[in-house]
């Protein structure tokens, strides 16, 4: 994790502080939207609540937009942001993996410790699986490092796999966002069969 603030202004213990600060915060925002409740967040799968993919949805939007107005401000250097490998196998192996925990489970490992914060104890349950989880992978490392490692595809971009720009993208993805937002909207309704 970089520093939030530039060194010389706060010392670095100071980074680490305000990032507890904002975990703290994000936690609460995360239970205050009802992500800590997992039959809320499971009703993404099963097709009668959508709050999961409202905020996600906005969040894309709202990070992806951030970033292209802070560039264009010169307030960041976008050859300066790190984008984390893509490893093929591995990447898709993992989703299954986490798509099939949360199904079961009603949480991922981020709702599972706010949940878990709250004193839930089928997230304390997911939480401690998590650390279990943990352990095995680290266990079994030695022997699925070569797989772990495997199809690296460098650091590729949605909007450079499209032929596109970014901004293009970007004012794509809030058009779609939109769209979808009318359509799980209609949805809901169709499911619930209420009035909003």
């Amino acid at each position: 994790m970089g520093p939030l603030i530039p060194q010389g202004i706060i010392g670095q213990e100071w980074n680490y502080v305000i990032s507890l600060l904002l975990g703290i915060f994000f936690g609460f925002l995360l239970e205050a939207a009802g992500f800590s409740s997992s039959r809320k967040l499971v009703g993404l799968f099963y097709g009668y609540d959508f709050v999961v993919f409202r905020v996600f949805f906005t969040a894309a939007i709202v990070a992806a937009s951030g970033i292209i107005l802070m560039n264009y401000f010169g307030w960041i250097d976008l050859k300066l942001l790190y984008v984390q490998p893509y490893f093929k196998g591995p990447t898709i192996i993992g989703g299954l993996i986490m798509g099939l925990g949360f199904v079961f489970g009603g949480f991922c490992p981020g709702t599972s410790t706010c949940a878990a914060a709250i004193g839930k104890l089928d997230a304390w349950a997911f939480v401690g699986g998590l650390f279990v989880g943990a352990i095995i992978f680290g266990e079994l490392y030695p022997l699925i490092e070569n797989f772990f490692m495997s199809g690296n595809l460098g650091a590729p971009k949605v909007y450079e796999s499209l032929g596109m720009s970014r901004n293009v993208f970007t004012a794509l993805l809030i058009i779609v966002a939109v769209g979808c937002f009318y359509a799980v909207s209609w949805i809901e309704k169709k499911v619930k069969k209420v009035d909003y």
